[in-house]
């Protein structure tokens, strides 16, 4: 009876592994549909995040596709900064882990900082790295032209 017992409980758990599976495969699928407009993009169980042209755009992957979407130009951005702990990382030498990872996108005109979660430090430091390459080679002719 105790054995009969310890397997329903064990076939319970497989049952929930497979249904928390099957959830998470159509997020990726949704997120994959999703991607498809956009030039570069990355999925993670925290955010999605997709750059098309001088546009990032990121939010939160659901069943039903990113939802809670936010967008930023290039020309809105003024710096790019990865916090791992509330930390500001190194780009040269970031920690290997860490429990709260964030790519911080500072806005030029108000101050305010947009956070993108994610769950791969390495991930972090590669995307910081392409935006801050990619805010370097905006022309000047945009920025003025956004502040005129």
């Amino acid at each position: 009876m105790a054995e009969g017992l310890v397997w329903l409980a064990l076939l319970g758990v497989f049952i929930a592994l497979a249904r928390s599976g099957w959830i998470e495969y159509r997020k990726v699928e949704a997120y994959r549909l999703w991607a498809q407009s956009y030039e570069r993009a990355k999925y993670d169980i925290y955010a999605v995040l997709g750059q098309k042209e001088q546009t990032l755009t990121w939010g939160k992957p659901t069943l039903a596709g990113p939802a809670h979407l936010c967008s930023t130009s290039f020309d809105d951005i003024s710096q790019v900064l990865v916090r791992v702990d509330g930390q500001s990382v190194d780009y040269r030498n970031p920690p290997s882990r860490g429990k709260n990872i964030v790519l911080e996108l500072q806005h030029k005109e108000d101050g305010t900082s947009a956070q993108i979660p994610f769950t791969d430090v390495t991930l972090a430091v590669q995307w910081a790295e392409y935006l801050a390459k990619a805010l370097q080679n905006v022309p000047a002719s945009a920025s003025q032209a956004s502040e005129v």
